[in-house]
Order: structure tokens, then C-alpha cells, then sequence
């Protein structure tokens, strides 16, 4: 599946203003996404602070709608993102980093040794077995199943960690998947696991002066093969799409959703 897919895409964002990023933040080849080597060499070279595809001001009211600030959060793939830093600004309290590179998670434990809200650990997403079933309300992605299905053993390695982040939900908790992999590709994979409910959000890649292409916090309408998507937006829409998967269901089957719903109550 990963050769169908076009490839991960990232761009540098400062307040009103998207670019695409420079040669040296472009990604490596597809087989070098899922090594831990690649990224403990890319942040020994780039120790910058750097965020794929949002930031956190663009993305807050949608996280809002499902997440509460009491809620314990874990970034699956944080990097040397300040994403959890600005979430803790604005009054989440207790969010778990984790990533692949032991280069990246020494750095930011320095970085952040004063803020006690915010945890680091060096851990594969596909082998979690360091936090207990039911452990978050909440996992937050971005870029990170990407990469994995841009590497070797794609399917395989996501349904991993398809997997293990159901395992470490709480039931009603949510995996909010930020990606650029269309309905088409992602849903097949979201469903087939048979583990949650999907609603579907899109956010535009590019700060434009009109009206976005769609409501952030409203869901798109979904069905089995993605029309009701394509008939909405068109068939090549510049978004980033937002799986938002609901752990639990009655029957325990996979389900398409477009209503919106709250993760627990303040």
C-alpha cells in the first residue's frame, strides 16, 4: 500500500503564513521512516524546534471538542515538536511524549526539565508495553502512522500500533489522527482493525484570506467508499485530513460516524 502512496509532506508554519520546508527538513527515503537511526540522526542535525503539518493554535478548537484539560494525553512521534509545550500553556496538565529516537527524547527531557506536565520516553508506538491498558484518554498524532506507512512492512507495522493505541485507551478515549492520507487509504486501514468509531475532520494545509473548505470542528458526513468526502471537498482537496477514533462500540465493530460527539465531561 505504501508504494500507492504519495509522499510525506511537511511544512514550516509561523502565524499567517504556510511554506513548504527547506531541503534539509524534506523527508528521507520511504525505507528510512520507521528506523530509529534515521531520526537520532536527523536531531543531532536538527535540533530546532519543528512541527508536522499543524500547530497548536490551528488545531486547539477541534482538540477542545474532544479532549479535557484534566485528561491524561500521550503524543505518539512528538520530535523535537512544541506542541505538548503549548498545549501545557493553555492549560492541559498531564501529557505523555513519546518517540522512537533516544537522541530527540534526551533533548527534550533537558528542554522541559522545569515542566513537570510534560513527560518524555523513548518508545517504539508499536510495542507500548510500558503503559497499562486503559491508560490515556487521549493519543494525539501527527505524522507518525504516516511515517510508518511510508516504510517497509507498512501494513503490518500499523496495525501494531493501530492496535496498541486502542489497548492504552480508556473506552470512549480517542486517537486524533492528523495525516495527509485521504479517506480512500485511511479508512480502509481505520476500519479493518474492527476497533472504534471514525469521525472524519479536515483542516486546510494553507492559511487562505476566504472561507475554509470546511468547518474544523464539524464532521464530514462518511460512507464505506469515500463519495460523500469527494462530493464535498472535490476529488483533490489541499486539506489535512482528522481521523478522530472513538474506543468502544456496542457491538465492537467499526463504525463511520459524522456526528460530533464530546470525550467525557469536565
Amino acid at each position: 500500500m505504501a508504494a500507492h502512496l504519495e509522499p510525506l509532506r511537511s511544512w514550516a508554519q509561523t502565524p499567517g503564513v504556510l511554506r513548504p520546508i527547506s531541503a534539509s527538513r524534506r523527508p528521507p527515503a520511504a525505507q528510512a521512516y520507521g528506523e530509529a537511526w534515521y531520526w537520532d540522526e536527523r536531531y543531532r542535525k536538527e535540533a530546532g524546534p519543528f512541527d508536522w503539518y499543524q500547530k497548536y493554535p490551528a488545531l486547539a478548537p477541534l482538540l477542545a471538542v474532544y479532549v479535557r484539560r484534566h485528561h491524561r494525553l500521550l503524543l505518539a512521534g512528538c520530535g523535537n515538536s512544541v506542541f505538548g509545550e503549548n498545549m501545557v500553556d493553555d492549560g492541559y496538565q498531564d501529557i505523555v511524549n513519546i518517540d522512537i529516537s533516544s537522541v530527540v527524547i534526551d533533548q527534550m527531557k533537558k528542554k522541559y526539565r522545569d515542566k513537570p506536565h510534560l513527560k518524555y520516553m523513548k518508545m517504539d508506538v508499536r510495542n507500548m508495553a510500558e503503559f497499562e491498558s486503559g491508560s490515556f484518554d487521549a493519543v494525539i498524532d501527527k505524522g507518525t502512522l504516516d511515517s510508518i506507512m511510508c516504510g517497509q512492512n507498512s501494513q503490518e507495522n500499523a496495525s501494531q500500533m493501530l492496535e496498541e493505541v486502542n489497548r492504552i485507551l480508556k473506552d470512549k478515549g480517542v486517537y486524533i489522527l492528523i495525516t495527509y492520507g485521504d479517506p480512500s487509504y485511511r479508512l480502509r486501514l481505520l476500519k479493518d482493525l474492527q476497533l472504534w468509531t471514525v469521525k472524519l475532520h479536515v483542516i486546510d494545509r494553507w492559511e487562505r484570506s476566504r472561507e475554509p473548505s470546511w468547518e474544523l470542528t464539524k464532521p464530514l458526513p462518511l460512507d464505506g467508499d469515500s463519495t460523500s468526502v469527494v462530493s464535498l471537498l472535490g476529488p483533490k482537496p489541499d486539506v489535512h485530513y482528522i481521523y478522530v477514533c472513538i474506543k468502544g462500540s456496542d457491538d465492537g465493530k467499526s463504525h463511520l460516524d459524522s456526528r460530533a460527539e464530546v470525550n467525557g465531561e469536565a
